[in-house]
């Protein structure tokens, strides 16, 4: 088996600085706070920020954090469920959060994984924060 770098720590910085100049870093502090619920949590965290034109841009940060988790687990051969829901579609959301919780479709094993990345990247999201930060 050969070690395959998957860049954790640059996919942090890219998103810090991709985000720096909508003053939402802070929430990188919450997204770490919020890996210790798990995934399902982290993941519906986006929804409740995109109801309010006020905190748009933060939804759109856990949101992009959140596709590139997808994506770093994708290159490690684990497929995060990810569908686009509709807020106001509450069957979309109900199977959303089902394909989450589901151990047929996200086995415990795997989530136990895609909490550990996803738990460094927040950790390298709060460290990059704390230097980019205006």
């Amino acid at each position: 088996m050969t070690w395959k770098l998957y860049e954790i720590d640059r996919v942090a910085q890219e998103l810090t600085l991709k985000f720096r100049d909508k003053d939402v870093l802070g929430e990188s502090h919450k997204m770490r706070a919020t890996t210790a619920y798990g995934l399902e949590r982290f993941w519906g965290e986006h929804l409740r920020l995109l109801r309010d034109n006020k905190t748009k841009d933060k939804g759109d940060f856990w949101k992009e954090t959140w596709k590139a988790l997808c994506k770093i687990m994708k290159e490690a051969g684990i497929t995060i469920p990810n569908d686009n829901v509709n807020l106001e579609r509450t069957v979309e959301v109900e199977a959303m959060a089902a394909k989450l919780w589901d151990e047929n479709q996200f086995p415990v094993e795997q989530r136990k994984v895609v909490l550990a990345v996803l738990t460094q990247l927040c950790d390298s999201l709060v460290w990059w924060t704390q230097r980019y930060k205006k």
